[in-house]
């Protein structure tokens, strides 16, 4: 005997209406040829119901395949059976979930930078540099400038002096001391640095505020602010004592009419970088903060300057990140420390240029991960329940517990009395 599947069943079926409707068309059309031809409305209604009929017969085939290649069969409530551990497994995975879900979306809310590297082809373009140094000297007897590598002198028609107390205010000094703690950490932490970047145009500025008060001290120091332009080449940035002139064989300072025991080269950088000004972006020399008593102290600090192109959600601009080595000594001919007592900025460019932008998770991308999360829940939660039940099983089917525990037709005690007291009478013997 030859059993049919379902599918095969419905198949056999669809191709004998099939023919069923083929020949009864054929034997319509024999028909006609035989007798007289029906009108042309006739024919018309007749060929309308045959392809509404065929049509009808093909959605049904159609639905027949899609129902065919269902990948999720529906089982009847009615077969479905739950239990209190397969609650609780549920409420962990959907707790889970929850959480996951929550913890993804925040990942996808956040940003991330992306630095690229490549060689810097702008050589004809200018360097820019924004100074704001405060000298415990008076600005006449002090002068600043700058000479590249070339020997070439850069003007300083950009830097002006303004006299001021050498000594911050009680304000001032509270913005010193967390600019000097936020420089310790990103010193530590260089993750840091991408949150500043996230945040440019939004942070607090980081020049130094105004005094709130007129002070009555004499103004003994020398505030020099503002930014000039330079050939993107080595070179080097000084203070020191005496206004600076340009000869041909290279430039002077005249510090002939200053008394030697003026000098004093304490001094604040308040603010120093390379390219265009950002704020909210913290650089390495900002609030750095030198005193000494010596009279012939010599400050020096060799820079090396990376240009930076910055894009992020909120700017996009031009800069410039640079790395900083300090050193200072005491000049004494007789002990063979020779040079110039003052505050030398060496700074040299670098060949290669970083690209830093800011990057988000795109939305397909957090949907795969979301989906991903949600299922592979699902399905881990499910084959561990599975497991865990199954290991049960066999450890009640080893020791026979639970439902595996053998019955016992244990008789009651009057039932056995009962049963016992016919045989003792029927074997007791007759007096």
């Amino acid at each position: 005997m030859v059993y049919w599947s379902t599918a095969a069943y419905h198949t056999v079926t669809n191709y004998s209406i099939c023919l069923f409707l083929c020949l009864a068309e054929l034997l319509l059309i024999l028909e006609y040829g035989h007798h007289d031809s029906p009108s042309g409305r006739e024919q018309r209604r007749w060929r309308a119901a045959m392809n509404l009929k065929m049509r009808r017969l093909s959605k049904k085939k159609a639905l027949g395949l899609v129902k065919e290649l269902d990948a999720f069969p529906k089982v009847p409530d009615s077969y479905v059976e739950t239990s209190a551990t397969g609650g609780t497994v549920s409420l962990i995975a959907f707790s889970a979930m929850a959480l996951l879900a929550i913890l993804e979306f925040f990942v996808y809310r956040d940003t991330w930078m992306k630095y690229e590297y490549e060689v810097d082809k702008d050589f004809s373009s200018k360097l820019r540099i924004n100074i704001d140094i405060t000298v415990a000297m008076k600005c006449q007897h002090v002068g600043a400038d700058i000479l590249d590598l070339a020997e070439t002198m850069i003007t300083s028609n950009g830097l002006q002096y303004e006299p001021v107390v050498f000594e911050l205010s009680p304000q001032q000094r509270l913005w010193h001391r967390t600019l000097l703690l936020i420089q310790n950490r990103l010193r530590e932490e260089h993750a840091l640095q991408e949150v500043l970047y996230k945040t440019v145009l939004k942070g607090v500025p980081t020049a130094l505020p105004p005094r709130e008060d007129a002070s009555l001290d004499p103004h003994s120091a020398c505030r020099i602010h503002g930014h000039v332009y330079v050939n993107k080449v080595a070179g080097n940035f000084h203070i020191t004592v005496g206004k600076p002139i340009h000869h041909p064989r290279g430039h002077a300072h005249i510090a002939a009419f200053v008394s030697h025991e003026t000098y004093n080269f304490s001094h604040r950088i308040d603010h120093l970088s390379f390219g265009e000004e950002i704020p909210g972006i913290i650089n390495p020399l900002d609030g750095t903060e030198k005193i000494t008593n010596n009279n012939n102290q010599m400050f020096q600090y060799f820079i090396t300057v990376v240009p930076t192109r910055l894009h992020t959600y909120k700017i996009s601009a031009d800069t410039h990140q640079f790395a900083v080595t300090e050193r200072e000594r005491v000049i004494n001919h007789a002990a063979g420390s020779h040079g110039v007592s003052g505050i030398f900025v060496k700074y040299d460019t670098s060949s290669l240029m970083v690209t830093v932008r800011e990057q988000h998770m795109p939305l397909w991308q957090f949907l795969v991960r979301l989906c991903g999360i949600i299922g592979g829940i699902f399905s881990t939660t499910g084959m561990l329940h599975g497991f865990v039940g199954f290991c049960f099983d066999v450890v009640c089917c080893r020791f026979k517990l639970g439902a595996y525990r053998p019955r016992e037709a244990v008789q009651p005690h009057n039932q056995m009395n009962n049963h016992q007291t016919p045989l003792l009478a029927d074997d007791a013997p007759q007096e």
